[in-house]
């Protein structure tokens, strides 16, 4: 990944937002409109800290708060258009790097990597079924 990273550095330097700040429209790009207490809880930080984070991506235009109409003491959080397009372009940039890392695969290994990944994907399922 480390690879990767250094040869794609250029592309995701051009992209004006701190990692919180990714984390947080990645979040509402999964999740849909918020509540600011439930960004607290999913980010596992504190009002003040997503009150700012909130603040500098309303700032550059990737969001909008608002009051809830059923509750005025509320704020939601969400992505707009702008949003939307960075968090997609942001998706694209990944899905590219892992096409040009598996292009650089032979058959044989892709049928390792294939085995490999059911196996992580049968050990996930089996994790979120058992809590402990």
């Amino acid at each position: 990944m480390q690879r990767l990273a250094d040869s794609h550095a250029p592309e995701f330097l051009e992209i004006d937002i701190t990692m919180p700040q990714a984390k947080l429209l990645y979040l509402l790009g999964a999740s849909g409109e918020l509540h600011m207490s439930a960004l607290v809880q999913r980010l596992g930080v504190s009002l003040s800290t997503v009150s700012g984070l909130v603040d500098r991506v309303v700032d550059h235009g990737l969001a909008t708060r608002r009051e809830d109409p059923a509750d005025r003491r509320q704020v939601l959080v969400g992505l707009t258009a702008a949003g939307t397009t960075f968090i997609d372009r942001f998706r694209e940039l990944n899905a590219r790097q892992m096409r040009e890392l598996l292009e650089q695969l032979d058959e044989t290994e892709l049928d390792h990597l294939r085995t490999a990944l059911t196996a992580l994907t049968r050990a996930a399922d089996a994790t979120r079924k058992d809590p402990a």
